[in-house]
């Protein structure tokens, strides 16, 4: 038995520990935002915070998880209100919207990290998150505005 803190409330989870933290949250949890790309860490699709740090949850066993805070897109704001999510919106990022979770829980933590990134910053973090629809540019300018909106004391 494992308990996991997701989006601010504990789950016992009846699982193997070496279970990815992905499945523990779409399979048994019911949290499907969260989504599988490729599961080898190499798209940034299942992008979840860790104690705020992103992690790709198709490979993070769920026993790594215990004692820590995580948060899927559903925990980073009530409603879509969070910048990224906004910005997002603004900027018509979405195309197919598979990749968009993950694209955003990056975000979210490089703005937390480092609130005005330059653009190298924001292509550097971004870097292992991969759009099939190629919508970089968009991510790009959406990650800036939500800086802007941040910095002129917007949502937090």
């Amino acid at each position: 038995m494992y308990e996991l803190t997701i989006n601010g409330k504990k789950h016992e989870l009846d699982v193997d520990g070496a279970m990815p933290l992905l499945w523990a949250l779409r399979d048994v949890i019911g949290l499907t935002g969260t989504k599988y790309g490729c599961g080898k860490s190499l798209c940034g699709a299942c992008t979840v915070h860790v104690d705020g740090n992103p992690v790709r949850s198709c490979i993070l066993p769920v026993s790594a998880a215990v004692g820590k805070a995580v948060t899927t897109i559903e925990g980073l704001s009530e409603g879509g209100t969070h910048p990224v999510q906004k910005a997002w919106m603004e900027e018509n990022v979405p195309q197919c919207g598979f990749c968009q979770a993950g694209q955003i829980m990056s975000a979210a933590a490089l703005l937390a990290n480092t609130p005005k990134p330059s653009e190298a910053e924001i292509d550097a973090a971004m870097g292992g998150n991969l759009c099939r629809c190629g919508t970089y540019v968009r991510i790009r300018k959406a990650i800036l505005r939500a800086a802007a909106a941040v910095d002129e004391g917007g949502a937090k």
